[in-house]
Order: C-alpha cells, then structure tokens, then sequence
C-alpha cells in the first residue's frame, strides 16, 4: 500500500489458477484451486468437486501443499491461529494447519455443523470466525430469504440471522476486529439482484442495522463487490465491478480509510 508495488506470489510454479487467496495467522497463504482447468468449461473450477485448498510458504520457496479437501466457495480463516473452516456440499468443517517436516496438512478435523442443524433451508458458505473470541462463524445462508447473514455458535450450536431482511441479497465478506460489525454486499438500495451490489456495514447485534458505504451502484453500469477489513479495522479494501461482471469478478481494487470516513461523518 505504501509503495504501490505489485509482487506475483504464484509465478514461480505452474498452476490452473486460484478463486481465493487468503492469508494465515503465520503469514502463510491458503489457496483455493482446482487442479485442472478445462478452458471449454471454465467455470468448473469454482466447483467443490474441483476446488482443493492449498497452503503457499510466505517465502514463496515452493509450490504450494495441497491439503486433500474440496471446498465450497471460500474458506474461512482464524486471525489468532491456524484454525480454518470450510463448506462442502451441506456440512461445515473445522480443522487446524500442522507442519510435519515443513509440510502443512489438516489435523482434528471434525464436522461443526450441516444445513439440518438450522432453522431454515439454505445454501451454506463459510465466511469468517467472529473476533475476538471467534467462537462463532459468520456464514452466508445462501437461499433464504434472499440471502441472509448468519451466525453459528461452535460451542452452543446457537444460530442467529443477523441481516433480517426479506427478499433481499445480504452476503457477508469481510469483518471487524471487534467482531461488533461485518460487511456485506447488499442490493438493499434498489432490490433488484446480486448485479447492482454495494457495500454495506452490519452490526451483529441482532437488530439488522445497516449503513450504507459505497454507491458506485448509483452510477449505471458498475457495482461494488468483495470487502476486507484490514486486521487493525483501519482500511477495506474492495473492488469495482461492471454490473453485467459475474460473482468475485472485479475491475480494479480499492482502499476505503475507515477512520477518515467516521471523522468525515462526524463533521457533516
């Protein structure tokens, strides 16, 4: 951010190409990938019958590990330790990242929870382990409603919808280190699908507030899509979409200060 330099992390071996790339509490890379690409049927790689996760050495000394599992859209990683869950087909899974001679693999993996366990049908993908204490995982309910952000409690199985918000896209992405507010792509401004996303903030009270953050929708033609929040609740960074772009696609990538927005607000 400072110097403006881009840096390949994945040149230095051949590959079919990643969906996502997230980093691990040690500086290590988590990759989802398949490990053939079929060019007449592109979109199979983002398939969990053809999606594996991988780990990638932040030193960039090797091909990445594979960790022998499929998973379900994106993966969700612990900011604390090397703790990850994941979807596939209807069930999620918890396991944490070992080295044995340098090599990392899965170790105490179990099944936290499956569709059945909810109160209501839906699709399910992982998104993040809410901080601080990450005892819970925000997941989007895919389906439901629309779509609605959700929680489950790893230690109660308690589960929260905490979007409430009818016929409406609500997808969580990226979360606050607090753990007090996530933000979701939202068409709540228009209703009118997934094409004409924003940004939102949620709080994860259970009151479905929401504060609308980026209105790139407003202009014909674009949209806004997949926010991080840095782990010091300082930046997000997200991208710009053209509307007719399909899911995770972007134009370019952006940074939002968080902290000059809320002085912004205050003045106004």
């Amino acid at each position: 951010m400072k110097t403006g330099d881009i840096r390949p992390m994945t040149h230095h071996y051949f590959h079919e190409g990643y969906t996502r790339a997230l980093y691990l509490s040690n500086g290590d890379i988590l990759l989802s990938g398949a490990r053939e690409f079929d060019s007449e049927h592109p979109w199979k790689s983002r398939d969990q019958e053809n999606a594996e996760l991988w780990v990638l050495k932040k030193d960039l000394s090797e091909p990445p590990t594979p960790l022998g599992v499929h998973c379900k859209e994106g993966p969700a990683v612990s900011r604390k330790n090397m703790k990850i869950a994941w979807a596939l087909e209807d069930k999620v899974y918890m396991a944490n990242i070992v080295y044995k001679n340098g090599l990392p693999k899965l170790a105490h993996k179990k099944e936290i929870f499956n569709a059945d366990d909810l109160p209501f049908e839906c699709d399910i993908e992982t998104q993040n382990f809410r901080p601080p204490n990450e005892k819970e995982i925000i997941f989007s309910a895919y389906g439901y409603q629309g779509s609605e952000v959700a929680g489950y409690n790893i230690e109660t199985g308690k589960v929260v919808n905490y979007s409430k918000a009818p016929d409406q896209y609500d997808e969580p992405e990226g979360i606050f280190p607090d753990g007090k507010f996530t933000t979701v792509e939202c068409d709540k401004h228009s209703r009118k699908g997934t094409h004409y996303n924003d940004i939102y903030k949620l709080a994860l009270d259970g009151s479905g507030k929401t504060e609308r953050i980026t209105f790139f929708a407003d202009y014909k033609g674009y949209k806004s899509t997949n926010p991080v929040i840095s782990d010091d609740g300082r930046y997000m960074a997200f991208q710009f979409a053209k509307d007719s772009d399909p899911a995770g696609v972007g134009r370019g990538i952006l940074i939002f200060d968080l902290k000059m927005y809320e002085e912004m607000k205050k003045k106004q």
